[in-house]
C-alpha cells in the first residue's frame, strides 16, 4: 500500500535551471521537507502538492488538501479511541 500526502510549498530552489533539478521546501503540518518538484514544473509557492517518497506527484487545490488533513485527523482520533 502506498501513501501520498499533501503539503504546502513554502519555498522553491531551481538548481541548475532545469525542471529536473527543481526542488522545494514543503510543509507537512509544521514539518518541512525538501521535495523534488520535477514532476510538477508548474507548481509555485503556496500551492499544495501530493508527495510520495520525496517526489511531488501532482498539484491539488487547497480545499482538497484540507479535506485530506481532516480525514487524517479523524483516523488519528479513532486510533486514540481504540487504544483506550
Amino acid at each position: 500500500m502506498c501513501l501520498a500526502i499533501p503539503g504546502k510549498i513554502e519555498s522553491i530552489q531551481d538548481a541548475g535551471g532545469s525542471a529536473l533539478n527543481k526542488k522545494g521546501k514543503v510543509n507537512f503540518g509544521g514539518i518541512l521537507k525538501e521535495v523534488s518538484l520535477a514532476y510538477v514544473p508548474e507548481a509555485k509557492i503556496g500551492d499544495y502538492v501530493i508527495v510520495h517518497v520525496g517526489f511531488a506527484l501532482s498539484v491539488v487545490d487547497q480545499q482538497e488538501a484540507l479535506k485530506v488533513f481532516e480525514y487524517l485527523n479523524k483516523m488519528e482520533d479513532l486510533q486514540e479511541e481504540l487504544r483506550n
